[in-house]
This record gives structure tokens, C-alpha cells and sequence, in this order.
């Protein structure tokens, strides 16, 4: 790890932590985005798909998404998974979301609420 150099680059590292705050803003009217970060998740590529479907989100101007980063979510076999919470709507849960699927949620589904059938799996583990 390198050390830090300059007043600025503390500035810098102070404003991406902010920028990433608003991941977790829990404004009810928001759309829910859960991704699987249990260690299966992650092994699978779960850190680069949330990533990338936070930077599409961004790059398509959308500020009614929460990101939020959860464990295990009961279908180990289809990792990635991403569940999709519109408020007013039954979730949705995406499996074997790499980057580009993930984008592909992010424009599709966030954007114009349009369902991509081929990476539902179902729906969210729901406890007994």
C-alpha cells in the first residue's frame, strides 16, 4: 500500500467515500438492488458485477437506486445473484450476473422496467 502524499489526495479519497455513501441511501421510494456477497458470491465475481452495475447506474444519471451488499441469498448455484426490489412490485432475483449481464439489469430493467427473462431464476429466498 502506498503511503499517502499530499493534502489533495486526501480530498480526493474523502469525496469518493461520500460519492459511495449514497450507495446505501435508504429512501423507501427507491428501486433495491441486493447483491450476493457471501463468500460463494464473491469467488464467483460478485464485487466486479456490483461494480459495474453501479457505474452504469451512474452513467445513465439514475439516483433512484440503492445498492446494497448482503450475504448469502440461498442460490449458491447461480452466483452472482441480484435481487431487483421495485417498491410496489414482487422482487426479482438474477443469477449468474456477470458485469456486462449486469449492466445489461441496469438498462433494461432499472432504467425501463423491462424484465431480462433469461437470467431469472426465481424468486428470493424467503425464510420459512
Amino acid at each position: 500500500m502506498s503511503k499517502m502524499k499530499s493534502f489533495e489526495e486526501l480530498k480526493k479519497i474523502r469525496d469518493q467515500v461520500k460519492a459511495n455513501m449514497t450507495l446505501r441511501d435508504d429512501n423507501e421510494q427507491n428501486i433495491k438492488v441486493l447483491v450476493g456477497m457471501a463468500t460463494c458470491g464473491i469467488a464467483a465475481g460478485a464485487r466486479t458485477t456490483f461494480n459495474a452495475m453501479v457505474e452504469e447506474t451512474r452513467a445513465l444519471g439514475l439516483d433512484n437506486v440503492t445498492f446494497i451488499m448482503t450475504g448469502c441469498m440461498g442460490s449458491c448455484y447461480a452466483e452472482p445473484t441480484v435481487e431487483v426490489q421495485v417498491p410496489g412490485q414482487e422482487p426479482i432475483l438474477y443469477g449468474y450476473v456477470s458485469a456486462e449481464k449486469g449492466r445489461e439489469i441496469v438498462a433494461k430493467h432499472l432504467k425501463n422496467g423491462e424484465l431480462v427473462p433469461d437470467m431469472i431464476i426465481g424468486r428470493p429466498f424467503e425464510n420459512a
